[in-house]
């Protein structure tokens, strides 16, 4: 008897889905940057690591029956895979441990410069950030150091004018691996088919499985 009123007790999935909308995503994202000031304060080091990684709704071959994201805006391309998908990027800021910082959801096609400038960069001064080859913005770069006293340091591109050593090429490439180990773990979470059937419901749930993430480290 018990446990038959327990599980008549449980909310239906689509219930749940209702209250977890009318909490609101500005709830969320506070509760995210709470954990993220924690994770700022145990970063005595001042590294951290900006990079992205897709969220793809379907591959290219089936965007006839994607109902959710169909812009062109939408239609990204996963290099390492050879194939294009529609959906989203997460772009986020680590520490050096793998902790999330801060992170935006952008459309698919979108420049990684673009979204690098909606970033706050709330971070400690002289705090050194290291990114890919797609991350290079001099002005930016010149207004973080001005500004903030912090150090944008991506990749540099072959015909940059700003080179930097092999020897700091070298520990940039061997700290920026701590991102890649930080996104598998967090598409881990995620299950086969991230069930939606509204962007803002799509959206909404790759914020709490971030969130998720986060609250492992508790």
């Amino acid at each position: 008897m018990v446990e038959h009123n327990y599980l008549k007790n449980l909310l239906s999935k689509s219930r749940f889905n209702r209250r977890l909308h009318n909490i609101g995503e500005p709830i969320w994202m506070l509760l995210f940057q709470v954990r993220a000031q924690t994770f700022k304060q145990l970063n005595p080091g001042q590294e951290y690591i900006i990079d992205s990684f897709p969220v793809p709704v379907c591959d290219n071959i089936r965007i006839d029956r994607c109902k959710i994201y169909k812009q062109e805006e939408d239609r990204g391309y996963i290099a390492s895979k050879k194939r294009y998908f529609y959906g989203l990027r997460v772009h986020m800021l680590v520490n050096k441990s793998g902790n999330p910082i801060e992170f935006h959801l952008a459309p698919a096609s979108y420049n990684d410069v673009k979204v690098l400038q909606s970033f706050c960069f709330d971070l400690p001064s002289k705090s050194l950030v290291y990114g890919d080859k797609a991350y290079n913005d001099y002005q930016l770069e010149d207004l973080l150091k001005e500004s903030a006293k912090i150090k944008l340091k991506p990749l540099r591109k072959k015909n940059s004018k700003r080179k930097e050593s092999p020897c700091f090429d070298y520990i940039q490439k061997v700290t920026r691996k701590q991102v890649e180990t930080c996104f598998s773990r967090i598409t881990n979470l995620f299950p086969k088919s991230i069930h939606a059937v509204t962007s803002k419901g799509f959206e909404l749930k790759i914020i709490l499985f971030i969130i998720a993430f986060c609250i492992q480290f508790l």
